[in-house]
This record gives structure tokens, sequence and C-alpha cells, in this order.
């Protein structure tokens, strides 16, 4: 078996991962002490973590505990920054021998990516994708930069599964139909 590539991201209701200057604070508009939204029992089925330098960079400058945990292990893509250090690998090679080098290691769990949109756009034009989990934040932002930048490739997603929360967040699942 292949593992499976998760994108599993959150927006404002108008399509923003974040702020044109990369705030992200308008998630706090559905903090709600003790609900995750699925996030620690997604987790759970995590191997792999694959994200962007620049989403890397923003996690690490936040001051907080690293999100993803330490026994997962963790694939920056960037051009500039190579090795490694504890569990996150500079990745500056191809997509498709990241993911052969992944599937080499362990098959049959998943593989998050977690942006940003950039990365979100090469692993769709590339065909990796084999699900995209959205958590719709009830909040138009008006700006910023798109999670799904223009020119992506078309491609039809067959609904897996819809949830609505008490603050208004709405979760939506979809399979990536291939070819």
């Amino acid at each position: 078996m292949k593992n499976t590539v998760v994108v599993y991201i959150a927006m404002s209701f108008d399509g923003y991962i974040a702020t044109n200057d990369d705030d992200i604070s308008f998630l706090d508009a559905v903090a709600i002490e003790g609900e995750d939204y699925g996030y620690n029992a997604f987790m759970e089925s995590v191997s792999t973590v694959i994200l962007g330098n620049k989403t890397y960079q923003k996690v690490a400058s936040m001051g907080i505990e690293f999100p993803y945990p330490m026994d997962k292990q963790v694939y920056v893509l960037s051009s500039q920054n190579k090795g490694s250090k504890k569990n996150i690998t500079y990745w500056n090679d191809s997509l498709s021998s990241l993911l052969q080098r992944i599937n080499n290691e362990q098959s049959d769990g998943v593989i998050f990516v977690d942006g940003g949109s950039a990365v979100v756009r090469s692993f769709l034009e590339e065909g990796f994708v084999d699900k995209i989990i959205v958590s719709i934040i009830p909040i138009l932002l008006g700006d910023g930069k798109k999670l799904f930048q223009s020119g992506i490739p078309s491609k039809k997603l067959s609904l897996v599964q819809s949830k609505s929360f008490p603050s208004g967040l709405v979760q939506v699942e979809y399979d990536v139909e291939k070819g």
C-alpha cells in the first residue's frame, strides 16, 4: 500500500489562509478550550508532516511549542536550508523523490501537507493529493493569501463528510479523484 496524502488546513470563509503580512490570528475566532475540531485524532493517524519553509518559519516564530508531535517525521520544503535536526529534515529535491523516500520508509500511513498555498498548489499540480480537509473559519478577511492559487489544475472532488460546530466552524472533507 501507499501512504495517503492529505491537505489539512484552515481558511477564512472567503478563502484566505493568512493576511498579506502572514497574520493568522483570525483562527482565534473559533478557539474554544477543549475543542480541537478533530486535530488530535487526525494527528494520531499521521506518520509524516510536509510544510513549506515560510509556514515552518511562521510557526517557529510564534513562541509556542512546536505543534507537531516529536514522533512524527517533518519535512520542510526549502531551497535555502539543508540538513536536519531532531525530527525535522529540510528537503530541496523534487516532491516525487520525497514521496518515494517516505513510501520506502513507511507505507499505509498519512502524509499531512500543511501549507502554504504554494506547497498545496505543487502537490495538486503533481497529482499527489488524495484528500483535502478544510476547516472554514466564520470570518471574512477581504484580502490575504488564498488557499488555492490561480491556475491550480481542475480536480473533481467527492464529499466524504462535513461537520459543523457551535463556534460556526465548518469542516469539509473531500477525496480527490485521480486522473
